[in-house]
C-alpha cells in the first residue's frame, strides 16, 4: 500500500507588500517567506530565516499586518489556502518567492508551484542568492522571473563565481526574465565588481544589473570599525556605475526603497 504524503515546506511568512528591490521595484507582490539559508553573508538583514522556526507568521488580510500564527511544517494545500486569501483580484503583479533562500525547498516548488500559477494566474518571481543552478533546474519550467544576487566576496563574507555564472546562464538559457543584484558597500572591492560585470556580458550584456548600496544594520551592540558594513561614497557610486556601464547595456543604482517607506 502506498501512502500519499503531501509535501511540505518551512515559512518564515506570508504577505502582501510593495517590492523594493530590483526590477520589480515599486509593484505590489504577494510574497511567500521560505525559511533556511546556507549563506551567512555579512549585511544580512534577515538573518531570523538562518533557520527554521517552530512557526510563521501568515498574514489574514492583505497589507494590514494582522498576522496569524501558525506551525511549521505547512502543507502545500494550506499555504494554497493562504494564497487565495490573499489574492484579492487586480491588487497584486506577481508573486515573490523569497527567503532564506527558496531553493532549498526545490522539491516542494516543484509540486507547489504549477499549482499556484492555476490557482492565481499571477507570474512568478523567483528572489535568490544566485548559487543553487541544479536546483533551479528543476524550478525554471513554472518560473517567470529571476532576480538573482552576486556576492562580492569583499561586501558577502561569501564567494561562488563558478556557481552564479553556472546559474546565470540556466536563466538565460530557459529565456526567464532575469537581472542581476549586486550588493556594494564602503569596503566594496571595485575588481570584484569588474569580475561581476564580466561574468553577466559573457551570457549576455542586454541583461541589467543593479547597483544595491548596503542598509546599515540597526543592532543592539554598537558594531566595531572592523565589523561594521556602511554604505559607499556618492563618489564610488558614480565611478563604479560610470566603469561598469563600459561593460553592461543597463547598470542601475537603486537602494532599498520598501524601508524608505516603512514596508516590511
Amino acid at each position: 500500500m502506498t501512502l500519499n504524503i503531501e509535501p511540505t515546506a518551512r515559512l518564515i511568512e506570508v504577505f502582501s507588500a510593495i517590492q523594493g528591490e530590483g526590477l520589480n521595484v515599486g509593484t505590489r507582490q504577494l510574497f511567500i517567506r521560505f525559511a533556511l539559508c546556507d549563506l551567512r553573508c555579512l549585511f544580512c538583514d534577515s538573518a531570523h530565516t538562518w533557520e527554521i522556526p517552530s512557526s510563521c507568521q501568515i498574514e489574514q488580510t492583505p497589507g494590514c499586518r494582522d498576522f496569524e500564527t501558525h506551525p511549521n511544517p505547512v502543507t502545500l494545500s494550506r499555504l494554497l489556502e493562504w494564497v487565495d486569501r490573499q489574492n484579492q483580484p487586480g491588487l497584486h503583479d506577481s508573486i515573490s518567492l523569497t527567503g532564506g533562500e527558496p531553493l532549498l525547498h526545490a522539491p516542494f516548488l516543484v509540486d507547489f508551484l504549477p499549482q499556484l500559477r492555476h490557482r492565481t494566474g499571477l507570474a512568478i518571481y523567483l528572489e535568490t542568492g544566485g548559487h543553487r543552478p541544479q536546483q533551479l533546474v528543476k524550478v525554471a519550467p513554472y518560473l517567470d522571473t529571476v532576480g538573482m544576487d552576486i556576492k562580492l566576496p569583499s561586501v558577502s563574507g561569501e564567494e561562488h563565481w563558478q556557481a552564479h555564472g553556472e546559474f546565470l546562464q540556466c536563466c538565460y538559457d530557459s529565456s526567464l526574465g532575469v537581472f542581476v543584484k549586486v550588493i556594494i558597500s564602503n569596503r566594496t572591492n571595485f575588481a570584484e565588481l569588474q569580475q561581476a560585470a564580466e561574468l553577466v556580458t559573457a551570457v549576455s550584456p542586454e541583461i541589467p544589473m543593479f547597483l544595491q548600496p548596503v542598509t546599515p544594520l540597526d543592532t543592539a551592540a554598537t558594531p566595531t570599525p572592523s565589523t561594521q558594513v556602511l554604505p559607499p561614497t556618492p563618489e564610488q557610486v558614480l565611478a563604479w556605475q560610470t566603469a561598469l556601464k563600459s561593460i553592461l547595456k543597463s547598470v542601475r543604482v537603486v537602494p532599498q526603497t520598501h524601508k524608505l517607506i516603512g514596508q516590511l
